[in-house]
């Protein structure tokens, strides 16, 4: 059991972060116990995320710039993937092309007139929404990044789980599809979405509603997404999956300054 702990610890952060982690086995058994644990990979990411925005708060850049950099943090520890995934799927989907076709333009290396409006408007979501988080504060800020980051890995989680076929026959999307018990992908959304909820609750009741909802939100956003993209493409792929966690970062970002 701790073995497999062991290799699914390393094919999550492995495959989800550029963090300094060799991979151990590439199988079935490390894929479903990595997505499992790909949340814990999105606390790590979230939590280096927040500290250098604290830390551009603290040196007096504003909000603004904090939140800039927050932004920046994820993308460079996946190397962009998953904001290439985003792009790469927006052009995909809007396409309008077979599943074939589409799935064709979305492995080319160039990025569409669908990928880029996406990707910006995405961005300058994500960069608007943690800068006004940051503006009620350093640790509202900081508690912003580390929930949109875990969400948008738990999005993984439950995009691997059973019944959701991959597109193609090789590559993460073929790697990870169908690996988690649909059970063990709920457990996991309800283990991601109360602690958040319990993180708010520093704050007051209403800031654990809206962190729990966030989580929860994020997760109904990326289900809508999947399923666009299964009827679409046949199943999931690697580009499928950045596009899920770059929705539900967004989302919960959005949720978590609603009303703020």
């Amino acid at each position: 059991m701790r073995d497999d702990l062991g290799h699914g610890l390393r094919f999550a952060f492995g495959t989800l972060t550029v963090l300094p982690v060799r991979l151990t086995r590439w199988d079935r058994g490390a894929a479903r116990t990595g997505m499992l644990c790909a949340p814990l990979a999105g606390l790590v990411v979230g939590l280096c995320a927040a500290a250098l925005g604290a830390v551009l708060l603290l040196l007096g850049t504003g909000p603004l710039l904090a939140a800039v950099a927050t932004v920046a943090v994820p993308a460079a520890l996946t190397r962009g993937l998953h904001l290439d995934g985003l792009a790469d799927t927006a052009d995909g989907l809007g396409s309008n092309k077979p599943a074939e076709a589409a799935l064709d333009i979305m492995k080319r290396s160039d990025i569409g007139p669908f990928g880029v409006v996406t990707l910006l408007f995405a961005l300058l979501a994500q960069v608007a929404a943690l800068s006004r988080a940051y503006e009620s504060g350093l640790a509202a800020g900081a508690l912003a990044a580390v929930v949109s980051a875990v969400a948008a890995r738990t999005v993984l989680t439950l995009a691997s789980r059973a019944g959701v076929p991959a597109a193609r026959p090789d590559g993460l999307g073929a790697a990870v599809a169908g690996t988690v018990p649909v059970r063990g992908a709920l457990l996991t959304l309800a283990a991601t979405a109360v602690p958040a909820a319990l993180a708010g609750a520093l704050w007051g009741p209403y800031e654990a509603l809206r962190c729990g909802a966030a989580v929860l939100v994020a997760a109904g956003a990326a289900e809508l997404l999947l399923r666009r993209c299964v009827r679409r493409f046949g199943g999931v792929t690697g580009d499928v999956f950045g596009a899920l966690a770059e929705t539900a970062a967004t989302v919960a970002l959005v949720v978590l300054v609603l009303g703020s």
